[in-house]
């Protein structure tokens, strides 16, 4: 039986990444990560593959920064773990002991079997497996007829990439009123349906999908609770994804009442010196307070490197205010973002706020190329001015300013300290310093403060 310092069981963005950092620090100790499948991919480049990118290998994404530092790679896949004796078992048969054991175990997606006909064939899903989004692209080649359910992100990017080939019908359906109604407030969740719609998708929001109806175990369309009928010959169901936890769970390890592997502020499970990060390990949320399961890479990879650095003694604390759950993406040429409280999630939590809105060009002066218009919303606490989220949208600067707002939240930023930013600017590359935006946002939160007086709105 061969013994590792420090076995990590995943391949993904937090398993690389914690290995990474940890060997770098630990060049003498050993270090052995554990994968499904040899060829592994970007997760957030998923939906590009269908279009944008020009092959499968351009989002491929592999373990060579871990090699690269001296890690070994196994493949293979864990069914069991010994938490007690601190031994892994292979499917292959190999028993492998460890000092250090970190669950990098990732997410897979929900599959709806609430929905009947959803094990059709013709019923696909965005998996986050090579083999898989290889076979599928060529499958989606050939399909003329698409639904794809759920306009979160990736239901949002998928059926984007998809409208783009000129010989396709895509529509896709949303429960919610609007596309990304969970990640952006109701005056930009309709902006993005606007974009949906304008990219030449067929948007049905505010329905749910009945019933998948199929002819000779093949799905053939749709039935809406509104009773419209969609045919298709490819369904693609993207309503969520759930943390691969049944390893951890079978080893005895606590669950979240979400699913996902209990940790404290270092990613300490319940079993000493086993840890968990990325997708399979709780979150809690920075508004709420209570456990969440934000899955992104991200989130992930922050997560790494305070895990790598912490292995064998905490080195970095860690003040963690809650997981801020950053988003960004890009529609038909639009980049939407947001960060920390919306108004829907600050309303839920019965949290007091306000909101400072902000319009304008991202060059100035604005006629010039490639200029676009930019909305800028910061949420904010009228208790002391602190900002709680933000939402931006516009062109490819959005993605950047983002961070920035991110940074404030996570530092305490009040929008009184904003009005005095310091910020660089020029005429091709930010709005103007007699206007930015961040700036004029915060003013007029200080506006709204001083006229509600700090009631609830």
């Amino acid at each position: 039986m061969k013994k590792y310092d420090v076995v990590i069981v995943g391949g993904g963005p937090s398993g690389i990444i914690t290995g990474v950092t940890s060997k770098k620090i630990h060049p003498e100790k050993s270090y052995l990560l554990i994968k499904e499948e040899e060829k592994g991919l970007v997760p957030c480049g998923i939906p590009y593959i269908f279009h944008d990118l020009e092959n499968i290998d351009q989002n491929q994404m592999g373990p060579k920064p871990f090699v690269d530092v001296g890690g070994e790679v196994l493949i293979d896949t864990v069914s069991r773990v010994n938490a007690e004796d601190k031994v892994i078992t292979t499917e292959s048969g190999k028993e492998i002991s460890f000092e250090k054991l970190v669950f990098a175990t990732g997410s897979t997606p929900l599959i709806p079997k609430f929905i009947e006909g959803y094990d059709l064939e013709g019923v696909e899903y965005i998996k986050k497996s090579y083999k898989y989004i290889d076979d599928l692209k060529k499958r989606v080649d050939t399909a003329k007829n698409i639904v794809v359910i759920g306009a979160g992100f990736i239901g949002v990017e998928i059926s984007e990439q998809l409208a783009k080939f000129k010989d396709k019908s895509v529509s896709l359906i949303e429960a919610e009123p609007h596309c990304l109604y969970r990640a952006f407030s109701e005056d930009f969740a309709e902006k993005a349906d606007e974009v949906v719609k304008e990219a030449g998708v067929h948007l049905y929001t505010s329905q749910k999908v009945e019933k998948i109806v199929g002819e000779n175990g093949k799905a053939k369309g749709v039935i809406l609770s509104s009773g419209t009928k969609i045919d298709a010959d490819m369904v693609i169901c993207s309503v969520g994804y759930v943390p691969n936890c049944d390893l951890a769970k079978e080893a005895g390890i606590d669950l979240s009442e979400r699913g996902t592997i209990r940790v404290d502020n270092y990613f300490r499970t319940s079993a000493k010196d086993i840890y968990a990060v990325g997708d399979c390990s709780q979150t809690i949320g920075f508004i709420t307070g209570q456990t969440d399961n934000i899955m992104l890479a991200s989130t992930g990879t922050a997560e790494a490197r305070v895990l790598g650095r912490n292995l064998f003694h905490i080195k970095f604390l860690r003040n963690f205010p809650g997981t801020l759950s950053v988003f960004s993406t890009e529609v038909n040429g639009v980049v939407f973002a947001s960060a920390g409280a919306i108004e829907q999630s600050a309303r839920a939590a019965n949290v007091q706020y306000v909101v400072g809105k902000a319009q304008g060009m991202d060059r100035h002066p604005g006629k010039l190329p490639g200029a676009s218009q930019l909305t800028v919303k910061l949420v904010v606490s009228p208790k002391n001015g602190a900002i709680i989220g933000g939402e931006i949208l516009g062109g490819k600067s959005v993605g950047e300013m983002i961070n920035i707002i991110s940074l404030a939240i996570q530092k305490a930023v009040t929008v009184y300290e904003l009005i005095s930013f310091q910020v660089g600017t020029h005429p091709l590359l930010t709005t103007a310093p007699t206007q930015y935006l961040l700036i004029k946002a915060a003013e007029n939160a200080i506006e709204d403060i001083n006229i509600h007086d700090g009631k609830l709105i």
